[in-house]
């Protein structure tokens, strides 16, 4: 799972909120994502543009069972 943080204010959320990338999906090359909180309160879909300007990466997360 990776782990996106804000870089400026979106969408009513403020900057350094942390997000998890539930999904991403392409249809005619149009990308759509689902991020949600890190406390899985609240849920945002953007394309591709919006993640790039307003989100920066911070790592990939693993759960080994």
């Amino acid at each position: 799972m990776k782990v996106y943080t804000l870089k400026r204010q979106f969408n009513g959320f403020k900057k350094g909120t942390q997000f998890y990338l539930i999904t991403e999906s392409e249809f005619i090359g149009v990308k759509e994502f689902v991020l949600r909180t890190k406390d899985l309160t609240n849920s945002i879909s953007i394309n591709e543009n919006e993640l790039l300007k307003n989100f920066i990466f911070i790592k990939d997360i693993y759960y080994i069972e």
